[in-house]
C-alpha cells in the first residue's frame, strides 16, 4: 500500500487512554483530532491546523497528541518547541527510533515510554508495529519500557 493511503484517523483505544490517564493524570486538550476520534471536548481539528497554534498557552495540564502517522517530523518538532515554552505533551507514535525526527526532536527532549503491549486501533487487529509514548515535559528524559496493560498504576 502506498504511503498515506491507509486509514490514519483511528481513535486511540479507550483502554490505552485509561492507562495513560492513570499514569500521568487528566488530558486537557487533544492536539490533532476530529469530532469522531477526540480524547477531549477541547481539540484542534485538521482545519484549525494545530501546527500553527500555540500549545503552551492551552493550560498547565497534559496535552494529547496522536497525529496521523504518515508525516511525524513536523509534529515531533512542534512538541520539542512547545515543551520548551512550558507545554506538557503526551505524543503517541510508531517506535521509529532510527528516524531523523526521533533523533532530532524526541531523543534529547522527552522521556520515551516503549509500549510493551500491542494496541488495536480498529478493535479487531493489533497495530503491526511497536509504538512509543513520548512524554514532553521539562526535566523528563530517558527511555523505559511501559507494560501499559499489566502495570497501569506503577
Amino acid at each position: 500500500m502506498a504511503r498515506g493511503t491507509s486509514k490514519q484517523d483511528f481513535k486511540t483505544p479507550p483502554d490505552f487512554m485509561q492507562a495513560v490517564q492513570l499514569r500521568f493524570g487528566p488530558i486537557i486538550w487533544d492536539l490533532a483530532a476530529h469530532s469522531g476520534n477526540t480524547q477531549h471536548a477541547q481539540f484542534f481539528s485538521k482545519e484549525m491546523d494545530s501546527l500553527k497554534q500555540e500549545w503552551s498557552t492551552l493550560g498547565t495540564g497534559w496535552l494529547w497528541l496522536n497525529p496521523e502517522f504518515d508525516d511525524i517530523d513536523p509534529w515531533a518538532e512542534k512538541c520539542s518547541k512547545e515543551m520548551k515554552l512550558g507545554a506538557k505533551i503526551l505524543f503517541l507514535t510508531p517506535a521509529s527510533i532510527g528516524a531523523n525526527w526521533y533523533w532530532k526532536h524526541v531523543s534529547k527532549n522527552a522521556c520515551v515510554q516503549a509500549l510493551q503491549s500491542r494496541m488495536s486501533f480498529d478493535g479487531k487487529h493489533p497495530y503491526p508495529k511497536d509504538l512509543i509514548l513520548s512524554v514532553f515535559c521539562h526535566g523528563l528524559r530517558g527511555f523505559q519500557p511501559w507494560d501499559w496493560k499489566g502495570k497501569r498504576a506503577k
